[in-house]
């Protein structure tokens, strides 16, 4: 019985602790534990793209700009995406209806699979051709979009584009 009980103890505490993983954990006064703090040693000049990178990062616990892999900031008022190509892990971008013109930052995330730029105001997909790992991308509703060339995104097997474009 008390074999049974031990087990129980031990399994409750081990419970315990991972719930507190945000927080120090101390024995005896002394802190056997720290948590790494959330990475904040990236420069975003455009305030709302800043607040929902923010936002993802607390969300995630991300301790660094790797462990973030997925983004959705949908209707943020965002203007620019410079400082973005910092978190080249990210795997999947929601940015759908902001006021974002240049995408020139975008070709530094080359793990990024999925891609939501829809009822924007992009103008030149070019960055989007050397992306080796999109596997989806939303351009429509950008009235201004050049539309892409016949097969530089032939290898993406997703792609819908502004009305003009067909």
């Amino acid at each position: 019985m008390t074999d049974r009980f031990r087990l129980y103890l031990a399994c409750f505490s081990l419970l315990l602790v991972a719930a507190c993983g945000s927080y120090d954990f101390t024995v005896n006064d002394k802190v056997v534990y720290t948590p790494d703090p959330l990475f904040t040693d990236f420069s975003v000049p455009d305030k709302a793209l800043r607040e929902c990178i923010r936002e993802a990062i607390n969300d995630a616990k991300a301790s660094s700009a790797s462990e973030v892999s997925a983004l959705s900031c949908t209707g943020a008022g965002i203007e620019s995406l410079a400082g973005l190509s910092t978190f080249t892990e990210l795997e999947q971008l929601t940015l759908s209806s902001n006021n974002i013109v240049d995408i020139g930052e975008l070709a530094a995330l080359t793990v990024l699979q999925v891609l939501y730029l829809d009822n924007n105001h992009i103008i030149d997909p070019v960055p989007l051709y050397q992306l080796p790992a999109l596997q989806r991308v939303d351009l429509s509703d950008n009235p201004e979009l050049r539309c892409p060339t016949s097969g530089s995104l032939l290898r993406v097997p997703h792609v819908a584009l502004p009305d003009h474009c067909s």
